[in-house]
């Protein structure tokens, strides 16, 4: 136990230090939510890996995916790396990055109220970003606090609080620098962590060949007279295991947390690094994680819930209970390390969205014109550091809302994360990846594209998931490449001088 508390006090020291000496970059806007746009390769790589993997991935995530497909999860990682990683970057990295600086965009919400000269397009934008990533936080809570109950013995209400509070500190006092500063930290953290539990969990069943061995002679869920399905390559259920592939790989090109990333990266070089640092960290991470989740039911059949439904969320615990006390320090700073860097992604997402979108709201063109370089806009000393201030006040209310949540979680870590990136990445990811790459995109297609991937989400919530919140999310996503070019092609086209604007920050 002194193991475990020393290692974490050193963690939250460092973390609200690196907070402290990060203030001074915090006293604009565009400092606090961009780090300046001056953020190198290197951490703006581990930022993007460490929002992207948190508690919802090593314990909801891993846990129930393993138990269902076996070793075969470890595609999700694999997909996670190659697809939400390195072709997000390839796709995303450069063209964000121009456009958006180009169009002096904070945001994405702001970035679809100019690209498409709508500000209730913006307004819209908004208010799903900070609805959906409510219940996204509320799973990175209860991930995390499920892993220290287990290795202090804290309450879980305890454990939900002090991260809340922790996380308000250094995000208030550091901004976007702070952020990716400790998720470098963090992510170094994460990268030995889950190699050394990998090791050690394996160890407990005899060694990986053994294991696997073990797994092979599982009987099937279907058919308890077939072994075998559980360390197939393909799995027990392959299509299912395909639309968790896209909603967890796919969804990333889509959410605001994950592309505000690209906004602030310092120039094309860095990122040519950054796509290659974050593939590697994806795919030892999550690859790391599935492939742990996959030897789940080595280790017994979970606690039973009042429903009678397997606890998925408790299967990751129980598997790391039996390990030394050192390693079960390691485990909870790993989860730590995780979860911080993304609640401090998510709530800084929200907050900037809800000041910048909707409580100041600058109009950068009556006409939404755009000259050639960047828009002028001249903000006077005092309304900025009010925004900075009205940015602080709006975390600490976000991360209330969340916490009460996830003081009281309506449904597994899973589904959790499915609702909320399937709202998001089925109204934003396609009309803000064409809109990168296709001028022909119309305002009416991406209200359509919201409606689509809000509406399908929401009425299967109401409908009390007739489609899995999982695939529901996949099939929202890939649905709005269908809906925006068929809404673009009958609907009245923006300005084309507008639009040759935008795309003239491609040709420099």
């Amino acid at each position: 136990m002194l193991i475990k508390i020393t290692l974490t006090i050193i963690f939250f020291i460092v973390t609200i230090g690196v907070g402290l000496y990060s203030r001074k970059q915090a006293s604009s806007v565009e400092g606090f939510v961009l780090g300046g746009r001056k953020v190198g390769g290197w951490l703006t790589a581990f930022a993007y890996g460490t929002s992207y993997f948190s508690a919802v991935v090593f314990v909801g995530y891993a846990g129930q995916f393993g138990w269902k497909y076996g070793l075969s999860s470890a595609w999700i990682g694999v997909g996670n790396a190659l697809l939400g990683s390195l072709l997000a970057w390839i796709f995303l990295g450069r063209r964000t990055k121009l456009m958006t600086q180009h169009i002096s965009s904070c945001t994405m919400p702001d970035f679809f109220g100019t690209r498409y000269n709508s500000q209730s397009l913006r307004v819209a934008a908004s208010i799903i970003v900070f609805v959906f990533l409510i219940p996204y936080t509320a799973g990175v809570y209860k991930g995390i606090s499920t892993l220290f109950e287990m290795g202090f013995g804290i309450p879980y209400e305890y454990c939900a609080v002090i991260m809340a509070i922790l996380t308000a500190l250094y995000v208030i006092l550091g901004g976007y620098r702070a952020t990716a500063v400790n998720d470098f930290i963090q992510g170094i953290i994460m990268l030995f962590g889950i190699v050394l539990v990998i090791i050690a969990v394996l160890n407990l069943k005899g060694g990986m060949i053994n294991a696997i061995e073990t797994m092979a002679s599982l009987p099937s869920d279907n058919d308890p007279n077939v072994n075998g399905a559980f360390a197939d390559i393909w799995g027990p259920d392959p299509w299912n295991l395909l639309g968790v592939v896209i909603l967890t790989s796919l969804g990333t090109w889509g959410l605001p947390q994950m592309v505000g990333k690209f906004y602030s990266i310092t120039d094309e070089s860095a990122i040519r690094r950054g796509t290659i640092i974050s593939t590697l960290f994806a795919l030892i991470v999550a690859g790391g994680c599935y492939f742990l989740g996959g030897f789940g039911r080595l280790f017994g059949t979970p606690p039973t819930l009042p429903n009678g439904r397997l606890d998925f969320d408790a299967i990751i615990p129980s598997m790391l209970t039996s390990l030394p006390d050192i390693l079960i320090a390691m485990v909870v700073l790993l989860v730590l390390s995780a979860s911080m860097s993304t609640l401090a992604s998510l709530v800084l997402t929200s907050s900037s969205t809800m000041t910048l979108d909707l409580i100041y709201r600058d109009k950068k063109s009556s006409k939404g014109e755009v000259e050639e370089g960047l828009i002028d806009e001249v903000i006077s000393e005092k309304i900025e550091r009010r925004k900075v201030v009205v940015l602080r006040m709006l975390i600490v209310f976000f991360i209330v809302i969340s916490l009460l949540i996830a003081l009281n979680p309506p449904t597994f870590i899973a589904q959790l994360m499915g609702i909320s990136w399937g709202a998001l990445a089925g109204a934003f990811l396609a009309p803000f990846m064409l809109g990168l790459y296709w001028k022909g995109v119309t305002t009416s297609s991406v209200w359509a594209c919201f409606i689509w991937g809000v509406g399908l989400t929401v009425v299967n919530m109401i409908l009390q998931n007739p489609i899995n919140p999982i695939n529901c999310g996949a099939i929202a996503m890939v649905g709005g490449f269908i809906v925006v070019p068929i809404v673009s092609i009958f609907s009245k086209k923006l300005p084309k001088e507008m639009v040759n604007g935008f795309f003239l920050c491609y040709k420099k």
